[in-house]
C-alpha cells in the first residue's frame, strides 16, 4: 500500500510512519519542516507541504492508496485550534481532487461519551489545558461525519496517549473510552500505531469514529 501521512513529523504521526515502514508498506511524509524527518527507509519519501493548500495537498497525495491526517497546531495560548476544522475540510477536498478514496484522521479523545452520556470535553474534570484543542478536534468530526462520498475513519484515542510498549493487545469502541480495570483509559503511541495500520489494511470502521485502550 502507498500511504501518504500528513504530520508525520509529530509524536504520535512518526509512530504511524514507523509501523507502516515495519509493515512494508511504501510511505510519503507530508511535513512543514523536511529536516524533522530522518530518511531511514527506502520506502520512505519526504515531502514538504502545506496542508492548507488544497492544490499542493491533492498532487501530493495523487497516487496514493490512503492517507492519515496527523495534523497538529500545537499546543498552548498561541495555537490555533480553529485549524483542526479547517485541515479536516481542505484535506478532504484535496483528496476528492487527487482521487483519493481513503482517509483515517487522527482525532482526540474529548468527543467520546463520557457513562453519563456527555462528551469527556464537556466534563467539570476535563482539563481545562486541553480544552480549546479538544473542541476543535471535537468540531473536525463533523465536518467528517458529514462527508458521504470519501472512505474515512476518526480514531480518537485513549484519554492518555504517551509512549510505552508496542503489545498489540488493547480493547476497541466506537463511542466511549475504553478503560482498564483501575478505571483509566490509556493506550501507547506505539500501539496506536498499530491500530492505525490494521484499519488501513483491513478496514473496520467506514465513515465511523472509533476508540482503542487497555
Amino acid at each position: 500500500m502507498k500511504i501518504a501521512i500528513i504530520g508525520a513529523s509529530g509524536n504520535i504521526g512518526s509512530s504511524i510512519t514507523q509501523e507502516a515502514l515495519t509493515r512494508g508498506h511504501d510511505v510519503t511524509a507530508i511535513v512543514r519542516q523536511t529536516e524533522n524527518v530522518s530518511k531511514e527507509s527506502v520506502s520512505l519519501e519526504v515531502k514538504k507541504g502545506n496542508v492548507e493548500d488544497v492544490e499542493e495537498t491533492a498532487a501530493l497525495i495523487t497516487g496514493h492508496d490512503a492517507v492519515v491526517v496527523s495534523f497538529s497546531p500545537g499546543w498552548g495560548p498561541d495555537a490555533d485550534y480553529n485549524k483542526h476544522v479547517e485541515v479536516a475540510r481542505k484535506v478532504l477536498q484535496a483528496a476528492k481532487k487527487a482521487g483519493v478514496n481513503r482517509i483515517l484522521n487522527v482525532g482526540s479523545a474529548g468527543s467520546l461519551y463520557a457513562e453519563t452520556g456527555v462528551q469527556l470535553v464537556d466534563t467539570p474534570e476535563f482539563p481545562e489545558a486541553w480544552k480549546g484543542g479538544a473542541m476543535a478536534q471535537r468540531d473536525s468530526l463533523k465536518v467528517y461525519q458529514e462527508e458521504k462520498e470519501l472512505d474515512w475513519t476518526f480514531f480518537s484515542p485513549a484519554v492518555i496517549i504517551e509512549p510505552g510498549e508496542r503489545t498489540g493487545k488493547f480493547r476497541y469502541d466506537t463511542e466511549s473510552p475504553v478503560v482498564d480495570d483501575r478505571g483509566e483509559s490509556r493506550i501507547s503511541r506505539q500501539d496506536f500505531a498499530i491500530a492505525v495500520l490494521d484499519e488501513l489494511e483491513n478496514p473496520q470502521f467506514i465513515r465511523q469514529r472509533f476508540t482503542i485502550g487497555y
